[in-house]
C-alpha cells in the first residue's frame, strides 16, 4: 500500500487555500463542506471564489502567498499556476508538518485528494495515488450506482441504536450478524425510501425479539422501462439485483430480465389480447401471498408502474393486507420511444399539450373523448393501441383532424429491434398492413412526427 487512507477532521479548523481560479474553487468547496474555516490567498478570484466571498464563507487575502501564513494553519492546498510558488509551498508545509496538497503534483503532496463518494455520515474515497486521476473518478462513477443516497440515513440510525445493540448482545459475533440483518434486510429498505419511523419501529421489534429481518416480506413495484436496460435506475437495478423472487410480465425486455438476480425465482404472469396467463386479482394476491412468506418481491413492469401498469391496483391490495412496498419508476414508453424515435413529445413551435391516452380494445370498442383528442397543438400518444388503429384514424378524422395529420408507429422502442414508421392518419393503416409491426408498439399522433426526419439519432439493428 503506497498511502495510508485517512480521513482528517477539519471542522472549525483552519485551513488555508492558496489560488483563486476555479480549480481553487472545488478543493473550497469541498473544505467548505466538511465545515473548515477557510482562509484563500490570491492576488484576485475567480467566479466560484468571489461568490463564496461575497456570502461570506470565506476569508479572502489578496496578495500572493508569503512563508508566515503558515502559523496557524491545520491543513494547506496549493492550487496555483506557478510552479516555484507550489514548490516553496509545499517544502515549509512539510517542514512544519502541515499536510499539504499540491493539485495535480503527487510529488510535492503529503496527501492525495481522493475521488469521493459522500453519504454523510459515510463517506468513500477513490485513489489511484494520483497517478491516474481520470481512473479514480471512473470508479467513483460506477460506485456511486452501488451506494444508495439513504446509506447516509441508515448510518444514523445505526448510531442511534448503537448502545442498545450493544447492551442486547454481549457477543461480538451475535452483534455482528445482528447488524448484517438490519443493514441488509427489511429496515434498511425501510430507510431507504424514506419510511424512517416504521424502519425505528421494526428496528426495535428486532431489538425485542418480536420480529426478525428475514420474516419482513417486501414487494418492490419496478419500472424497467422501455426496453433498454441502460435505462433502468439505480435504485431498481439494486432492488432487482437483492430480490428472492422476479413477477414479470411480457413487456420486459429480456436485458432487463437479464439484470435480476441470477439464483431468484422468476414468475411470468404476462399478458396479451385475449391470453391472460393470470388474471390481474391473482396477480394481486401471488403478491401478497409471497411477501407474506417472507420474500423480497420485485413487480418488474415495462415503462412505468403507474402509467398504464396498474400499478395502483397492486399496491392497494398490499396495503389493505398491510404488505410494506416501495414503488421505483421508471421511464414510461412514450418518453422513452419518443426520444429514441426522434420524436419531441412536446415542442413549442408544434405541441403545447401531451395526452397518453390506452388504445386498449374492450368488447369491440374504444370509448374514449375524441372531441379531446382530435385538438391542434398537443400531442396524443396510444399505449397498446396497435389492434384499434384503424378505428383511432377514423375517429381522429370524424372529429375534426386533418387527414394529413402526421402520425408515427414506433415498434419495439429504445431497443435494437426497434422500427419507426411515420405517415398520416389517412395512410398509416395501410403501411401498417404492409410492415406488420408487432406489439408493444407505441402510436404517437400530432405535428411533433415532423420532425423525425431531422432529429432522428438512434439506429436500429433492424434493417
Amino acid at each position: 500500500m503506497d498511502l495510508l487512507p485517512i480521513f482528517l477532521d477539519v471542522k472549525q479548523k483552519p485551513c488555508l487555500l492558496v489560488g483563486g481560479g476555479e480549480v481553487a474553487g472545488r478543493k473550497a468547496r469541498l473544505l467548505l463542506e466538511a465545515g473548515s474555516n477557510l482562509r484563500v490567498i490570491a492576488p484576485e478570484l475567480g467566479l466560484t471564489l468571489s461568490e463564496m466571498k461575497q456570502a461570506g464563507k470565506i476569508e479572502h487575502i489578496e496578495r500572493e502567498y508569503q512563508a508566515d501564513d503558515l502559523g496557524d494553519v491545520h491543513l494547506v492546498i496549493a492550487a496555483t499556476d506557478n510552479s516555484e510558488v507550489n514548490r516553496q509551498l509545499s517544502e515549509q508545509a512539510k517542514a512544519l508538518r502541515i499536510p499539504v496538497n499540491v493539485v495535480d503534483q503527487p510529488a510535492l503532496s503529503s496527501f492525495i485528494m481522493p475521488s469521493i463518494i459522500d453519504r454523510s455520515p459515510v463517506i468513500a474515497a477513490v485513489s489511484t495515488g494520483g497517478t491516474s486521476p481520470v481512473l479514480a473518478r471512473l470508479i467513483r462513477g460506477r460506485l456511486e450506482s452501488l451506494i444508495p443516497t439513504g446509506y447516509g440515513r441508515l448510518a444514523e440510525l445505526s448510531g442511534r441504536f448503537r448502545d442498545a445493540v450493544k447492551a442486547k448482545f454481549d457477543n461480538i459475533t451475535d452483534r455482528r450478524r445482528f447488524w448484517e440483518e438490519v443493514l441488509q434486510g427489511g429496515v434498511a429498505e425501510r430507510v431507504f425510501s424514506g419510511h424512517m419511523e416504521e424502519a425505528d419501529q421494526l428496528m426495535q421489534k428486532m431489538l425485542d425479539g418480536a420480529i426478525s429481518s428475514d420474516s419482513m416480506g417486501e414487494v418492490y413495484l419496478v419500472g424497467g422501462g422501455p426496453g433498454d436496460p441502460d435505462l433502468v435506475t439505480f435504485r431498481a437495478l439494486r432492488l432487482m439485483q437483492q430480490a428472492d423472487v422476479v413477477v414479470y410480465d411480457r413487456l420486459i425486455a429480456k436485458p432487463v430480465l437479464d439484470m435480476t438476480r441470477r439464483d431468484a425465482d422468476r414468475i411470468y404472469v404476462g399478458k396479451e389480447n385475449n391470453n391472460h396467463v393470470m388474471q390481474q386479482e391473482d396477480i394481486n394476491q401471488l403478491l401478497v401471498r409471497l411477501a407474506k412468506e417472507g420474500k423480497r418481491v420485485v413487480r418488474l413492469k415495462g415503462g412505468d408502474p403507474f402509467i398504464f401498469g396498474r400499478g395502483g391496483e397492486e399496491i392497494d391490495t398490499l396495503a389493505e393486507e398491510g404488505i410494506p412496498f416501495q414503488v421505483i419508476p421508471g421511464i414510461t414508453a412514450a418518453s422513452g420511444c419518443g426520444s429514441y424515435g426522434g420524436i419531441p413529445i412536446t415542442h413549442r413551435d408544434y405541441s403545447q399539450a401531451a395526452i397518453f391516452v390506452t388504445g386498449h380494445l374492450k368488447s369491440g370498442s374504444l370509448n374514449l373523448n375524441w372531441n379531446m383528442l382530435a385538438q391542434f397543438n398537443q400531442t396524443v400518444v396510444f399505449y397498446m393501441g396497435l389492434m384499434s388503429l384503424p378505428v383511432i384514424c377514423e375517429q381522429l378524422i370524424a372529429h375534426g383532424l386533418p387527414a394529413d395529420w402526421p402520425i408515427a408507429l414506433i415498434q419495439q422502442g429504445t431497443t435494437p429491434q426497434q422500427r419507426v414508421f411515420t405517415g398520416t392518419l389517412e395512410s398509416i393503416v395501410a403501411i401498417a398492413e404492409r410492415e406488420q409491426p408487432k406489439p408493444p408498439t407505441l402510436i404517437i399522433v400530432g405535428e411533433v412526427v415532423k420532425l423525425r426526419q431531422k432529429l432522428s439519432w438512434f439506429k436500429s439493428d433492424v434493417k
